[in-house]
């Protein structure tokens, strides 16, 4: 049975006017320049539930963009879709100006884009520079590599060991040890180090401080600021609240698969930023009537369309649109 979607009237991300209320003090100059990654009205549906619906996103040059929401507000399906994990069916995603259409990771590993999911790709059996090199894996040269495939292991090492000591890590020296044997801090390092050797643009981090101590959490935070500081634009995906706080330039928030806001540490605090993204609050603090909160089973209906864009612009928080039949 087919079965065809009637959409009730509402505004879309893409309709609304773009907004610099957001730039964070003394970074005007960063926001002038062109987005060295934007997406505009991105959409994908999986079946009849709607995963992402006209999203819009820009990252900066230099920047640490951070993306937080609920569990199923779509944080990760729009780190798969700017990643070439997921193909989105409409929506445009353009780097530096110029519009790309992502079909597998490797196209997004090419254009310059490198991700370190929340499940860990490393294999802990492999030593560390055989993890930082995992598929891309450097030849000898002469007849050596060309015709007998042998791998440059001496080079692969002492360029692994460059790329770790580059991010300023301490605790790993040994290139030739196993992963196994490393902290979890130290393979999110690992991780991290790759993603950092390799992505020439944009790094996207999927909680990297997950199931990490307090340590550990703070030495990838320090290399988060580094990876900045050295003009990697960086998507940090995460619900730690105070580590997004710390680190972020300006705070994307996902809610029921739309944008509900971009905000900055500055313009909001933590308390404000967790309203906005439960929909307790609308960009500006303005509560929720107990009449227009979310009913469960209008997940769908909450979902079509972002909830407002403009950094501290004030609006309350939208009634039920209706049931769609």
């Amino acid at each position: 049975m087919t079965v065809n979607w009637i959409q009730t009237p509402h505004t879309r991300a893409s309709d609304l006017e773009v907004s610099h209320d957001g730039i964070p003090p003394g970074k005007e100059a960063i926001y002038a320049q062109e987005p060295v990654l934007s997406a505009r009205n991105l959409v994908i549906t999986f079946g009849r539930v709607v995963g992402l619906d006209g999203v819009d996103l820009d990252l900066y040059p230099g920047e640490v963009l951070a993306v937080i929401g609920d569990n199923g507000a779509g944080k990760s399906t729009l780190i798969k879709c700017l990643t070439g994990a997921y193909v989105p069916n409409s929506g445009t995603i353009t780097m530096n100006g110029r519009e790309v259409s992502f079909k597998k990771p490797q196209d997004a590993r090419e254009a310059g884009i490198e991700t370190v999911y929340q499940q860990l790709a490393v294999i802990p059996a492999l030593d560390i520079a055989s993890n930082l090199y995992l598929a891309r894996e450097d030849r000898r040269k002469g007849p050596l590599g060309s015709i007998f495939r042998m791998l440059d292991k001496k080079g692969m090492e002492r360029r692994a060991g460059e790329a770790v000591q580059n991010l300023g890590i301490q605790t790993i020296q040994n290139m030739g040890q196993a992963v196994e044997t490393l902290s979890g801090g130290q393979r999110q390092a690992v991780a991290v180090a790759r993603a950092a050797a390799f992505g020439s643009k944009v790094v996207v981090l999927d909680e990297p401080t997950a199931a990490l101590g307090v340590k550990e959490s703070g030495m990838v935070l320090d290399m988060i600021k580094q990876l900045r500081d050295k003009g990697l634009s960086i998507i940090l995906v995460s619900h730690n609240m105070p580590h997004v706080w710390e680190v972020a330039d300006r705070i994307h928030i996902q809610r029921l698969g739309g944008r509900a806001g971009v905000i900055t540490p500055e313009s909001h605090d933590m308390g404000e930023g967790v309203a906005i993204m439960t929909g307790a609050k609308k960009l500006g603090g303005t509560a929720t009537p107990a009449a227009e909160a979310p009913r469960a089973d209008a997940v769908h209906e909450g979902s079509r369309g972002s909830e407002g864009t403009r950094a501290g612009h004030v609006e309350d928080a939208p009634a039920d649109r209706g049931d769609r039949p």
